[in-house]
This record gives C-alpha cells, sequence and structure tokens, in this order.
C-alpha cells in the first residue's frame, strides 16, 4: 500500500469536509487518486460532505495582513459570493492572514487544515485554501479592493509605506505581469511576434520595414506589462519608474478570485 502524503490528505478533506481518517483511507484505497478518493467517500455514506466537491469554486475572498515591512496575504476559495461575504468565512481568513504573518507558513497552513473543514461543515458549500503569500522587505504595502477579490503586495527597498501602498493599488487595477520590462519572457514576446508578423503581412506592409515596426511593438509590449513602465494611474503621464526614483520594487504579489 502506497504512503500517502498528508498535504494529499488535507487536500481530500478542505473539499470534503470529511474527517482526516476516512480521507486518509479512502485515498489509500484510490491509490492516491483524489477523484476516485472522493467517490469512494460518497459510496461509503460520506455523500453529503464528498458531493460538496464536485461543485465549483468560483467565488471567495483575498484577506491580508501587515506589519513593520512584512505582509501576508491569504485566498480562500468557495462556490458562492453570500459565503464569501459570510461573518464565519471572513473571519477565518483574517485569521489565516494574520497566523501567516506572525507565525510563518507552516503554522497557517496547519490551522488551516483545522478551520476550513469546519467551514465547510458550518456553511455547506465547497470551501478550500487558495493560495498563501508571505513577504518581507524595508517597507511594505498592501492593497486589497473593496470587493475582497483582488489583493496586492508591494516591497520596496525604501521609501514610505504610502508609497508602497499606492502601488499596490495601481498594480491592481493595472494588472503588470512583471516588475521591469526585460522580465518579460522572450517566449511571451515571440507568440505575440507571430500575431503581429501576420497582421502587417495582412495590412501589406513592405518586408524591409516590417522589422523596424516589430521593434517598435516589443518595447511597448515589454512596457505594457511591466509595472515600472505603466503610467501611474493616479497621475497620468507620469510612469510608475518615475515615481520610485532611486527606490526599488523588490516584491511583487497579487492574488486574485
Amino acid at each position: 500500500m502506497s504512503t500517502i502524503d498528508a498535504k494529499a490528505v488535507y487536500s481530500l478533506r478542505s473539499r470534503t469536509g470529511v474527517s482526516i481518517m476516512q480521507c486518509k483511507n479512502a485515498l489509500e484505497e484510490a491509490g492516491g487518486d483524489e477523484e476516485k478518493a472522493i467517490e469512494i467517500l460518497r459510496k461509503k455514506g460520506a455523500s453529503a460532505a464528498a458531493k460538496k466537491a464536485e461543485r465549483d469554486q468560483s467565488e471567495g475572498s483575498v484577506f491580508s495582513a501587515h506589519s513593520s515591512g512584512k505582509a501576508a496575504m491569504v485566498r480562500i476559495d468557495c462556490e458562492t459570493d453570500f459565503v464569501a461575504r459570510d461573518d464565519n468565512f471572513q473571519t477565518v481568513g483574517q485569521e489565516l492572514a494574520d497566523i501567516l504573518l506572525n507565525e510563518g507558513l507552516e503554522k497557517a497552513q496547519a490551522a488551516a487544515e483545522e478551520k476550513i473543514p469546519a467551514l465547510v461543515q458550518k456553511l455547506g458549500e465547497n470551501i478550500s485554501l487558495g493560495e498563501m503569500k508571505r513577504t518581507e522587505a524595508a517597507v511594505s504595502g498592501v492593497y486589497v479592493h473593496s470587493n475582497g477579490k483582488i489583493g496586492v503586495v508591494i516591497g520596496l527597498s525604501g521609501g514610505s509605506e504610502n508609497l508602497a501602498k499606492d502601488i499596490a493599488m495601481h498594480a491592481a487595477a493595472m494588472n503588470p505581469t512583471y516588475i521591469n520590462p526585460e522580465e518579460v519572457t522572450d517566449e511571451e514576446v515571440e507568440k505575440e511576434r507571430d500575431i503581429w508578423t501576420e497582421q502587417l503581412a495582412a495590412e501589406g506592409k513592405p518586408a524591409e520595414i516590417m522589422e523596424k515596426i516589430m521593434i517598435g511593438k516589443e518595447k511597448k509590449f515589454r512596457e505594457e506589462n511591466a509595472l515600472t513602465t505603466q503610467e501611474f494611474v493616479k497621475e497620468p503621464g507620469k510612469l510608475v519608474g518615475e515615481l520610485l526614483g532611486d527606490t526599488k520594487i523588490v516584491e511583487y504579489v497579487r492574488i486574485f478570485v
């Protein structure tokens, strides 16, 4: 019989709300296959909770905590916005963010293993832990949108918390993929180049000027997808990099539902 990893047991428990021992036994019987383990649980009478695991989790909330340059962000997934706004759901999410900030990832994961299955039982939905991120920098700023669906952490090498929070708010709105334009991968650029080539050919652009156009398009693509080269939303005409001056962005986390 194969050894079942504790993370696999927790994953199944968070999806079903069934006890740890039931989950472990079902996974062992299923050879580690989570979907088969759910079927086994249903057949053995744990059907009410196991049925929840089949339902889609398209809602949820992002929770944050920060102090003295440290920041933590947690996403919990659920089925409906009604449950995402429930006081019990909100309380657990904030508790996990606080534990992650103050006690670290291992303690937060252990707390989630206890708290989330209890939420499944209490609220009657498929609820699971989405992401957990913890950062540390000289200065940190956190922004969570009012609907709780998008959260950003920005860590700076210096500057102020207000500056970091402003940039976090910008990133929440503009969704940059990278911090700097040179970080945009060659693979992504090549995909775009294929599209640009077809577009320019369809427009009848002469071959001798196509490469010059492509160079300009690549530069723009890199800049539009990088945080430091985007126009700052609160001050159009000024780039985020100009706002920073000599300060560097050393941490960038964006979590969304």
